[in-house]
């Protein structure tokens, strides 16, 4: 099947996965390169949006970018022009469910937008990025409010499997490559396909004047919705869905900057 052409036209909305996409996994700074190809194509009018896991894009990202939509938490939280526009929250029964785990040595994270609440196993200290932030311990989470749970366990698979079973219509990603022992969960229809749709629609951009990019399986619905999609590394599961392939994040820029060549042409 021969791949849509790029849109290369405005208005033109570029939604960008952070880790492993946009800057290195796990990172806090644009590569030089890819903050150069931006500012130029934010010149030349093109819309940006962040679409994460994460809860919150770092600041040198966030003000690199200067994004029109930051989606967070794989798409459970959407502003636009910094305003909120939607907030996927638990209910109390799914809550309990997600709770209710059986991995024995499980470092669990819950998060509200303004709070993370952590679980950490006997012997096991806080991650840097949890310092940071400050966290609470999970005996004081509400039972309201909550966006989204992390658990890192090497058995996160066999969890996800009875999740799926038991409570199909919450959103788990990861538990596989390129994050075997990492699971996510949100509530239900809190994931970036989503989140990309709401943006287009409340930037008044069609779907096909979209492009997506992604490396990882919480990006594989967004890249199947948007108009046009390129694939950064090499998971065999977003093959299918890519347009347009890209061997890693050190490599965007230069592509970045192939687009605002194209729009200059016009």
């Amino acid at each position: 099947m021969t791949p849509p052409p790029f849109p290369a036209r405005l208005p033109l909305l570029l939604a960008f996965d952070l880790d492993g996409t946009l800057i290195r996994d796990g990172g806090t700074e644009l590569p030089d390169m890819t903050a150069q190809a931006l500012a130029r194509l934010r010149g030349l009018g093109v819309n940006f949006a962040i679409v994460t896991g994460r809860d919150t894009p770092p600041r040198s990202v966030r003000e690199g970018v200067r994004p029109d939509a930051v989606a967070t938490n794989n798409g459970g939280r959407v502003e636009v022009g910094g305003e909120l526009l939607a907030q996927a929250e638990f209910s109390l029964e799914d809550l309990q469910a997600v709770l209710a785990h059986e991995l024995e040595g499980a470092r669990l994270v819950l998060f509200t937008p303004e709070t993370l609440y952590v679980d950490l196993p006997a012997g096991v200290g806080p991650e840097p990025w949890m310092l940071a932030r400050g966290y609470r311990p999970l005996a004081e989470a509400p039972q309201e409010g909550i966006v989204k749970a992390g658990f890192y366990h090497p058995e996160v698979a066999a969890l996800a499997r009875r999740l799926r079973q038991s409570h199909p219509h919450l959103v788990l990603t990861g538990a596989q490559n390129p994050y075997p022992h990492f699971l996510t969960v949100t509530p239900t229809g809190a994931h970036k396909a989503a989140a990309l749709v709401q943006i287009a629609e409340a930037l008044g951009i069609p779907m096909e004047n979209v492009v997506a990019f992604g490396d990882s399986d919480n990006d594989e619905v967004m890249l199947e919705v948007a108009g046009y999609a390129v694939q950064v590394g090499t998971l065999p599961l977003l093959a299918r869905h890519a347009d347009h392939q890209l061997p890693g994040h050190e490599a965007l820029g230069e592509y970045l900057n192939g687009i605002a060549a194209a729009l200059e042409g016009k």
